[in-house]
């Protein structure tokens, strides 16, 4: 039996779902495969020094983050961090040695950005012979050292044209690189609920006959949700707050003419995307790809706050046409009198999205398992010299 390590960490949730989602198709198809998911940052810290010196872990001050809308610079924070990920890199790759050493793969299927160069290198170190894989989660690269590194004999799945187009002209003649029909959402988008749509709107104490939005800012929420609330204040709206309590009890407590349902963290998202008319929040993939998997139009912003992978994400949405780009949540009043009043052309655009890549990828995944082990002339060098790391 194979075993698939599957790479993650709990950065914005995303990285992690898609992991699962993963995970999930897998089962599904019946693979003979044991898949194993792995949080970076535990192995990187598996006592956990971080969170007991600081009082949190790495991810949750991302989150917090999100969750504030404190987003604005971030893009000069990564390179930052991608600095300081250059500087730790032979302390990297060797703590990713040990960990291959002891595990022993037979794949790696990175999920994950930054990280790439140490992780395949650590691979290297371990297990040459070890098919290295990295998804993106994302609908392009961010360059440079985002998802997409340079001379490596690994194995990049893109689920975009852009993306594919970035990985040729970065990976090079040393990696072998492969399209999907667009991001890893959870197979559970594509089931037929079979919903008696009004009876479970009336349930929810909503009504059928009005337009309904659906407002999602990922796994931890945004207090930008509170002003496009206000401001749509007679729009029927279900409102997903994810895991931040205080933001769902201060969205229940304001007054509006039309009514509304705020919820938790809740794995029913597709139940109630298939309530909805449209959707509202930030230009993430996995929502963005979420919603147009059930036939959602969707409403999202691109400005000096959007996150620096995530700004490619709106114009994908302007080129397909599937959605409204606006400059702020200031004009959502707007953005939703738009997508109402061409409701029929935005869902014909979205039904022309055809995204089976959670589908296809354990396909990938399984055609690199039978391939011949590839090592890059690249590495050759350094197996013979170990102790010259590349750093670059």
């Amino acid at each position: 039996m194979k075993t698939i390590d599957l790479v993650y960490v709990n950065a914005g949730g995303g990285h992690r779902s898609a992991a699962t989602a993963l995970e999930m198709a897998i089962r599904e198809q019946g693979k003979d495969w044991r898949v194993r998911l792995v949080n970076l940052f535990e192995v990187l810290d598996p006592q956990d020094v971080f969170r007991r010196t600081t009082g949190v872990k790495p991810e949750d001050y991302y989150n917090v983050r999100l969750a504030r809308g404190w987003t604005l610079g971030l893009a000069q924070e990564l390179r930052i961090l991608q600095m300081l990920i250059r500087l730790s890199h032979r302390s990297l790759v060797g703590q990713l040695r040990r960990h291959w050493l002891k595990t022993q793969p037979d794949l790696v299927v990175s999920l994950i950005p930054n990280f790439n160069r140490a992780m395949y290198q650590g691979l290297r170190f371990a297990c040459p012979l070890v098919p290295y894989a990295t998804v993106l989660t994302d609908l392009a690269d961010f360059p440079p050292h985002f998802w997409i590194e340079p001379n490596q004999a690994q194995h990049v799945i893109c689920g975009t044209p852009r993306a594919v187009s970035q990985a040729h002209a970065t990976a090079g003649l040393s990696a072998q690189i492969h399209q999907t029909s667009g991001m890893i959402i959870n197979p559970n988008f594509y089931r037929d609920l079979k919903l008696d749509r009004q009876a479970e709107m009336r349930k929810l104490g909503l009504d059928p006959n009005r337009p309904t939005g659906i407002v999602m800012f990922g796994g931890h929420g945004s207090r930008v949700m509170r002003g496009i609330a206000k401001r749509l204040d007679d729009v029927q709206l279900i409102l997903v707050c994810g895991h931040n309590a205080v933001l769902a009890g201060q969205l229940s407590a304001m007054q509006a003419s039309a009514p509304r349902v705020v919820l938790g963290f809740t794995s029913q998202i597709s139940h109630y995307m298939q309530l909805s008319d449209f959707f509202i929040g930030k230009p993430g993939p996995g929502s963005i790809s979420e919603a147009i998997q059930q036939r959602l139009p969707v409403i999202v912003v691109r400005n000096a706050w959007t996150m620096p992978q995530e700004r490619y994400n709106s114009e994908w949405v302007e080129e397909n046409g599937v959605g409204v780009v606006l400059d702020s949540f200031k004009s959502i009043r707007e953005g939703v009198a738009q997508v109402t009043a061409q409701a029929e052309s935005y869902r014909a655009c979205v039904g022309r999205i055809h995204n089976r890549a959670v589908f296809e990828i354990p396909e990938i995944l399984e055609q690199i398992l039978a391939a011949p082990p590839r090592i890059g002339v690249d590495f050759i060098q350094h197996l013979r010299t170990p102790q010259r790391l590349h750093l670059s």
